[in-house]
């Protein structure tokens, strides 16, 4: 994979409630990634940004919702979350990456 596409593959983190937990109870990560990316590109993504060894990928495509606005309804994107497990010992700090 070139390394432009590892830029193209992870666009975030996420950041919820859910994402809080599992990261505390099964060392996980949440994030949102392009709507194109399948699990293999988001692992080898995660192991080269952050320098850590990857076990488990698993995505989830997130329907856009609904939303009223002055001119009626408008549906907002379709978009993916990745739930990346991390191998024991291994660790994520965002804070580090400001």
């Amino acid at each position: 994979m070139n390394q432009e596409r590892i830029y193209q593959v992870i666009k975030a983190p996420h950041v919820s409630e859910k994402a809080t937990n599992v990261a505390e109870d099964a060392n996980q990560v949440v994030f949102k990634v392009a709507i194109d990316a399948n699990k293999l590109e988001v692992k080898h993504a995660v192991e080269k940004l952050f320098d850590v060894k990857v076990d488990r990928v698993q995505i989830i495509k997130m329907k856009g919702k609904v939303k009223r606005n002055r001119f009626g309804e408008a549906r907002r994107n379709d978009w993916k979350k990745a739930y990346v497990r991390l191998a024991a010992g291994h660790d994520i700090d965002f804070a580090s990456f400001g």
